[in-house]
């Protein structure tokens, strides 16, 4: 099981000495996962840990506090996502006013070096770091060099079409409601992660009890109705369809993602479940009562049952 340890200073020598990915790795996507296996690759030969070096809060949200939400996972997800990939550790650094004000040199020095104690760092091509963002993965070569640790710089990733796989690429995806789009960039289906909270229950009156979550600093997909698949927090996955956006017709303050799941009747509140958005079915729409919402709701169901049938499930 993959150990996130949550600060570089004062470490016992058994979580020092490993291989490592440095990054922020919003989302682990499949560029992402290029940039591991490099680290992994440095890991085996050397007979050390596999660690990726993350941060928390992300850099973009402690330079840009006000900022609209743009997080594609939780901490929790990217534990998850870095374990098949080999990871035996996740630091995930604290970036606060201490960590902004770094230099290059002094990340090189202080944190990897001095704290995580690094045998090798692996980057991308486009890794900048430090105050300033002066740091380059050429500069951190030559700091490695007098610091005694290797670096590789894995090479960009495109896929066929010969666009960048990065974690802009999937906001935009999202944005668009093109979900196998962002699937085929992250490597697995896009997923809101929390915890199930109390609603307005008006639901329930009209037979479609649904799990609610808030979104929190996750990013917002296109607003409308999706296939989904949620995953409970005793591991089983059940179909359903959801509701992602303001619902017009009720004016919510903030927006919500409203899941039924199909086929199941128990109560997940308080629970953190992870909901998979397999594909937007349509757009939001207002009704004019709970009847006319009643009939379309049952339509969005045999239609995610349809898109859910075509997805593969996965294994």
């Amino acid at each position: 099981m993959i150990q996130t340890v949550t600060d570089w200073r004062v470490l016992p020598a058994d979580l020092k000495g490993a291989a490592v990915a440095i990054g922020a790795f919003d989302g682990v996507h499949r560029g992402h996962q290029a940039v591991i296996a490099t680290a992994r690759e440095a890991a085996r030969a050397l007979g050390a840990p596999l660690g990726v070096v993350s941060f928390a809060p992300h850099p973009r949200r402690w330079f840009q506090p006000d900022a609209a939400p743009f997080r594609l996972m939780t901490p929790a997800q990217m534990a998850r996502a870095l374990e098949p990939l080999g990871v035996d550790r996740l630091y995930l650094l604290p970036f606060d006013a201490d960590m902004a004000a770094m230099s290059d040199q002094a990340f090189a020095h202080e944190v990897l070096a001095g704290g995580l104690g690094v045998r090798h760092a692996a980057v991308g091509f486009d890794f900048t770091y430090g105050q300033g963002r002066t740091g380059s993965p050429e500069g951190l070569r030559r700091h490695g060099q007098m610091l005694g640790f290797g670096v590789s710089i894995a090479d960009r990733v495109d896929d066929p079409d010969g666009l960048k796989l990065s974690s802009s690429a999937v906001r935009e995806a999202l944005k668009a409601g093109d979900m196998a789009r962002a699937a085929a960039i992250l490597g697995r289906p896009f997923a809101i992660e929390g915890e199930v909270v109390h609603g307005d229950k008006r639901g329930r009156t009209i037979g479609v009890p649904t799990a609610n979550i808030r979104l929190g600093d996750y990013m917002r997909p296109a607003y409308g109705v999706y296939a989904t698949r949620t995953r409970l927090a005793d591991g089983r996955l059940i179909d359903g369809v959801a509701s992602l956006g303001l619902r017009p017709m009720f004016a919510l303050d903030e927006p919500l993602l409203e899941v039924w799941l199909f086929d199941f009747d128990a109560d997940l509140y308080g629970q953190t479940v992870e909901t998979e958005l397999i594909a937007l079915l349509r757009g939001e729409q207002t009704f004019a009562d709970l009847d006319a919402l009643k009939v379309q709701i049952d339509r969005d169901a045999a239609a995610a049952r349809q898109a859910l049938h075509r997805e593969a499930r996965p294994r």
